[in-house]
């Protein structure tokens, strides 16, 4: 399907309309989902607050993945190169390493 042609029709309310600001998203999986959790590290707090969490399917994690890359293509062809000092940490894990209350194990 074509959604140039055929846009999806949204509603946006104006409470999510203002958006959430994020500079770090920690991303988990288990079979059946994907869970991003959206949250900001700033200074004077002590851990960095979630904001939003988005639970995906694997199918649609794989659309947003390849959303993200094309969309990161054509910024860069219009802005230039964005560049990641540094190594990056990978803050991924798996919802199964997780013991039942919740803390990794």
């Amino acid at each position: 399907m074509d959604n140039e042609k055929n846009p999806i029709n949204i509603n946006l309310n104006p409470e999510i309309a203002a958006g959430n600001y994020s500079n770090l998203a920690i991303i988990s999986h288990s079979h059946s989902e994907f869970v991003i959790d959206f949250a900001s590290m700033l200074p004077g707090l002590p851990k960095p607050q979630v904001a939003s969490r988005i639970i995906m399917t694997p199918e649609h994690c794989k659309r947003l993945f390849n959303a993200l890359a094309d969309n990161i293509s054509r910024y860069e062809a219009q802005f230039g190169r964005i560049d990641l000092p540094g190594p990056q940490p990978s803050a991924t894990f798996n919802l199964a390493d997780l013991n039942p209350n919740g803390t990794k194990s």
